[in-house]
């Protein structure tokens, strides 16, 4: 359920409210929003206790929450989510994630960082742990690769974003990482999101390559639930029965996504397509979309990649991309981040 406070409600008002919601053996959460706060209540089976809820000072309203998803959705949080990361913030323009899809090197991923920051990226993506289907893939460098995503940071000031792969990284990556990002095979790993609802980071969580809406947002929930509200959805492309492209970007989600949930969701045309070539015509119909952003993999030599060679784009091919977005933010009047 839902209790909406006053527009007036007074701090302490709001903490009574809290404590009575955990008196009762519910979890609360409490949300600020634009005009007024209101408060999640997570646990309960049924009504119990609305109405003594409904007569405590400050409330306005309760209101049951019909959503299999709570927290993440819009009757919880009528406003869009937004939050700072990095310097920037996600949620309120166009934000750009961009990078290699792993950290080979510091020299590779340093002279990465360089290039994007000069065009106006604030958020790094680089992998220094990857899940990959072969067990002969490059797997990535490990601990030596969080140690280049920071030197990363520290020359540029670029915001790091890298994936957890498991419970026990999560604590040596948050060490280091912005946001910690969850990976496609991992969206339903819920010791893994428990763990995150934990974290002090926000989470970008990409969609399962074969997840329902409802599955992707009950997802969010798990890591909202434990207490960590900062969740970007990142639609990566869903496995279906074409093959013209490594999946299918399923752009027609995005709108729908924020229909039904305030949280911020951006898009991967990168494992969307699998192919350099179609990463730009996507990137611009994700923005003419209404996605909050984009995750877009860059390298500097693509044929020489260890990982998603034939997906990421070269410097040339980046620097144009953005030059190619900026006239249709400006016609949406959404700033790029």
């Amino acid at each position: 359920m839902l209790i909406v406070m006053k527009v007036d409600a007074t701090a302490e008002q709001i903490d009574a409210v809290a404590q009575r919601v955990r008196t009762l053996g519910y979890v609360a959460h409490v949300m600020p929003g634009l005009n007024r706060t209101a408060v999640g209540v997570t646990g309960n089976k049924g009504p119990e206790g609305r109405e003594t809820l409904a007569l405590l000072p400050g409330v306005d309203e309760v209101i049951r929450v019909t959503a299999p998803y709570k927290l993440v959705s819009r009757e919880v949080h009528p406003e869009p989510t937004v939050f700072p990361v990095a310097g920037t913030s996600v949620g309120n323009g166009f934000t750009l994630i961009a990078g290699p899809c792993s950290v080979e090197s510091e020299k590779m991923i340093v002279e990465s960082a360089r290039f994007l920051a000069a065009r106006g990226v604030k958020l790094l993506r680089g992998g220094a742990y990857k899940p990959r289907t072969s067990p002969y893939s490059f797997q990535g460098m490990g601990t030596e690769g969080l140690k280049f995503l920071a030197k990363a940071r520290q020359e540029t000031g670029l915001g790091i974003v890298t994936e957890v792969m498991d419970v026990e990284s999560v604590s040596p990556i948050e060490e280091v990482a912005d946001v910690l990002q969850v990976g496609t095979r991992n969206m339903q790993n819920y010791a893994l999101l428990r763990r995150l609802a934990q974290a002090r980071k926000p989470v970008l969580l990409k969609r399962g390559m074969a997840a329902t809406l409802e599955e992707w947002l009950m997802a969010a929930e798990y890591i909202m639930s434990g207490g960590n509200y900062q969740v970007i959805l990142c639609e990566r492309g869903v496995r279906t029965f074409a093959d013209h492209t490594r999946n299918t970007l399923d752009l027609s989600i995005v709108p729908v996504v924020k229909h039904f949930s305030h949280l911020p969701v951006i898009v991967d045309p990168s494992h969307g397509t699998g192919k350099s070539q179609f990463v730009p015509p996507m990137s611009l119909a994700a923005l003419a979309a209404g996605a909050d952003g984009l995750m877009v993999e860059v390298h500097p030599n693509p044929k020489e990649a260890l990982s998603d060679g034939a997906q990421s784009l070269d410097f040339a091919a980046f620097a144009k991309l953005v030059d190619a977005l900026r006239p249709v933010a400006a016609a949406l009047s959404t700033p790029i981040r």
